[in-house]
């Protein structure tokens, strides 16, 4: 049997579903060539075939093929059955499992190719427009970020915080309230912060080591709880500020005015280590500025920056191994050694004059060449009156004291 050339071939299919009828359908010869087993008119008529019921008698003697509308007869034993004519090819209108569609190819109820290319036009069309606004917000979010230059800073946040560490155990209140109103006269007058470190509080992590280690932990706390301020000012309790109206910025910390101070390829520890400060550095490069006296670096004044070298050097400095170790001057030697022998730290370290923020009173021992106070220096700092047994730092204090007020209420 020649098949037409845009006709159907007719399979036989006996079904239980219609025990007194044979069901034929039709399929085109690609879906023919999928081999789709198919027994239920639904599922035919969603497969794109055309069903024909016939009655069961003559569903051996049936050969025909099946158009969009008309059923071409090839060969039949239906004497009698006007529904299909005489023997011979012929055609007839048959009744179809659906009514017969207009477009050989696109079932009414099937998708449309045509809608299916527009919705995934559409799809494409907002997968752009999301990528568009994300990559817009990224973009704003990068220029917000860069104009700020850092994440949000509180707006009472003071840029340099002084760290001043109260023994409460061994101080008298009246000692402890001069140096508080010293240190918060010079911070309101530039607008500084204040942190005073209760020494108790540090007491467990001490692991019986000298009280002095203190500091290490105090600095570290100040930072801690000023996490947006620059600069931590560090000075002994056995200090005061004796020229208020000199800024840190100005005095220390402006780049112009450190890089004249910077000593550079000095003996680090004096007066004759083998190890030298760097001469290469620059004041971006610093951020820890320390003086010396003519014995060792000084642990009593020292300003430090901000940041994770910070952080480092604190925590290396507070080790066990240091703390245990048994120096004689405790805090003191200990950061006199790790600087001789830790590049990394050196290479961030400023050392200064000793009178920039660190000069002795006539009383204090060990003083470097032109380190003794004089006046209009920053600081005055009562070394040692805290250990050498013949002195006593409430009397040397109060005659400076004197000075300060009087100096205060010019």
């Amino acid at each position: 049997m020649d098949t037409p050339k845009h006709g159907y071939s007719i399979p036989l299919v006996y079904s239980d579903a219609y025990p007194y009828q044979c069901l034929f359908y039709a399929r085109s010869h690609r879906q023919e060539r999928r081999r789709r087993a198919i027994d239920d008119p639904r599922l035919i008529a969603r497969s794109g075939a055309i069903s024909v019921l016939v009655p069961a008698a003559y569903c051996s003697r049936i050969k025909f093929i099946i158009t969009s509308e008309h059923v071409l007869i090839e060969r039949s034993i239906l004497p009698g059955t006007p529904a299909f004519g005489r023997w011979g090819r012929t055609s007839s209108t048959m009744q179809f499992a659906l009514p017969p569609r207009r477009d050989n190819h696109i079932l009414p109820y099937a998708r449309s190719p045509r809608f299916s290319l527009q919705r995934r036009k559409q799809l494409k069309a907002v997968a752009i427009l999301i990528f568009a606004l994300l990559v817009v917000f990224f973009l704003l979010s990068q220029l917000f970020y860069a104009s700020t230059g850092t994440s949000a800073v509180p707006i009472k946040t003071s840029n340099i915080v002084i760290v001043t560490v109260l023994d409460r155990a061994v101080l008298s209140d009246e000692y402890i309230q001069k140096i508080i109103r010293n240190r918060e006269d010079y911070a309101k007058r530039h607008g500084y912060g204040n942190f005073f470190a209760n020494l108790s509080d540090y007491e467990t992590s001490l692991d019986n080591a000298p009280r002095s280690w203190g500091v290490v932990p105090a600095v570290r706390h100040a930072m801690a709880t000023h996490p947006h301020s620059k600069y931590f000012f560090h000075l002994s309790t056995h200090a005061l500020i004796m020229n208020p109206s000199i800024s840190l910025e100005s005095h220390l910390l402006d780049g112009s005015r450190l890089e004249s101070l910077m000593r550079k390829d000095v003996p680090v520890v004096p007066p004759d280590s083998i190890v030298k400060t760097f001469s290469h550095l620059k004041p971006q490069d610093i951020d820890l500025i320390v003086s010396a006296d003519g014995e060792d670096l000084s642990s009593g004044s020292f300003v430090i920056k901000q940041g994770e070298f910070a952080r480092f050097f604190l925590d290396i400095w507070f080790d066990p191994l240091y703390r245990t170790y048994n120096f004689a001057k405790a805090e003191t030697h200990a950061l006199d050694h790790i600087v001789q022998w830790h590049p990394t730290i050196l290479a961030r370290l400023a050392l200064i004059p000793q009178r920039i923020i660190n000069a002795y009173s006539r009383d204090s021992l060990g003083a470097s060449t032109d380190g003794t106070y004089k006046e209009g220096d920053l600081v005055l700092r009562l070394a040692g009156c805290d250990t050498d047994t013949k002195r006593n730092c409430e009397k040397e204090l109060e005659p400076y004291y004197r000075l300060w007020s009087r100096i205060v209420k010019r």
